[in-house]
């Protein structure tokens, strides 16, 4: 499953990050790495972005970038 299919008011753990390069970085930048637990807020009406709290701040991801982080 991955971060774009996880319903609002759900909390999953990263499992494994997909997709190469700056992209990749970039994800981890912002503190989506493997094993750190991603609580969902809320998903835009249009379903872009995914409003997110990881490691304590809110986050806005976009539907692209939530489809290559694997959750559990």
């Amino acid at each position: 499953m991955t971060l774009k299919e996880v319903k609002p008011g759900i909390t999953v753990k990263v499992k494994k990050l997909l997709g190469e390069g700056a992209v990749k970085r970039r994800i981890m930048d912002m503190g989506l790495t493997k094993g750190v637990d991603v609580y969902v807020r809320k998903i835009a009406p249009l379903g872009d972005p995914v409003e997110i709290t990881v490691r304590g701040y809110e986050l806005s991801v976009r539907k692209a970038d939530a489809e290559l982080v694997e959750v559990q």
